[in-house]
């Protein structure tokens, strides 16, 4: 016999007509009833005889334990106009389409299950209480399933490399500085109605104002070189920048002859002249898969430039 039974029989004898308020009224009587007429079986032989299962009948038994009512605790609140099985289809349909709208489910409802007079509003309440709430989607670039493929294949080889090869590793990238403005958000301390004053605005000029254009490298702990770029970058002129800095920098930075060059997938990085140079001049090189995220630890360094650059007041003279 369970411990909860052994209790029941401890405190004292229930009457004969013991009742719950609700649906189960019968089984429930019935449940206890049979439990008292035949004390040597289990749960689960009563829960055969009356048709239920037995943690139903534990239920029952431990209701009137704990309470020692024959009447049930009153439903707080209407009921809920859909059922368990409707509100799993609504959180199932929602989990295959994100993108779907209230009115679309309940419609799905309407159809699927013969609620006529199913609302657009109830279907908002269940979500919003299930923890879904409408939100912008963000956009991002779409990539292929061969792309997602290559860059998990990249990210497995190389997630386990010692330290030892990152310090071989020579990064390099481009970027381009604002002489006058800022790129980005800027934040001020403002009160309302003011956003207009000379204070709280930050100054452009058409077309974006003039800028420079710089190619630089560095290692793991080491800064490399900086060159300015004057003119269209092409693969012509990106050769003449490899010609020139990457043996300086890899002297510079202690690599060593077998140090790995990283490059990012611009057009002109990939484009055949300077794949041929490199294949003569360069042992290793670091490919990156196509359409992976800029990864590269100098994008920490073009940061810190940009900020020092915007700390200092520029003018249009």
């Amino acid at each position: 016999m369970s411990g909860a039974y052994q209790r029941a029989q401890r405190s004292c004898s229930a009457p004969s007509d013991y009742l719950f308020v609700g649906r189960r009224n019968n089984a429930s009587q019935r449940a206890w009833q049979q439990k008292r007429r035949n004390e040597c079986k289990n749960l689960r032989e009563i829960g055969k005889t009356v048709g239920k299962t037995h943690s139903s009948i534990q239920r029952v038994i431990n209701n009137y334990t704990s309470s020692k009512s024959i009447i049930s605790k009153p439903h707080s609140g209407r009921p809920s106009k859909l059922t368990l099985r409707e509100k799993r289809y609504v959180f199932k349909s929602i989990c295959l389409n994100p993108r779907l709208s209230a009115s679309q489910i309940a419609n799905d409802i309407r159809e699927r299950f013969k609620k006529l007079f199913m609302k657009i509003h109830t279907i908002r309440k269940i979500l919003k209480k299930a923890g879904y709430h409408g939100r912008v989607a963000h956009k991002k670039l779409h990539i292929s399933a061969v792309n997602r493929q290559k860059r998990l294949d990249f990210a497995n080889e190389h997630v386990n490399k010692p330290p030892q090869f990152w310090e071989k590793v020579l990064f390099s990238d481009e970027s381009k500085f604002c002489i006058f403005g800022i790129k980005g958000r800027k934040l001020v301390l403002r009160k309302q109605g003011t956003a207009l004053e000379k204070e709280n605005l930050v100054p452009k000029v058409k077309h974006g104002g003039d800028g420079v254009m710089v190619w630089g490298c560095r290692a793991a702990n080491v800064v490399g070189r900086l060159t300015f770029i004057d003119s269209t970058l092409n693969h012509m002129g990106y050769i003449n920048i490899l010609k020139e800095n990457l043996k300086q920098g890899e002297q510079d930075l202690n690599l060593g002859d077998d140090f790995w060059l990283q490059q990012d997938n611009d057009p002109k990085h990939t484009a055949h002249n300077v794949e041929l140079w490199l294949l003569y001049n360069i042992k290793n090189q670091l490919r990156s898969p196509p359409q992976s995220p800029d990864l590269n630890p100098i994008e920490h360094l073009w940061n810190l430039l940009e900020r020092k650059i915007g700390q200092h007041p520029i003018t249009s003279k």
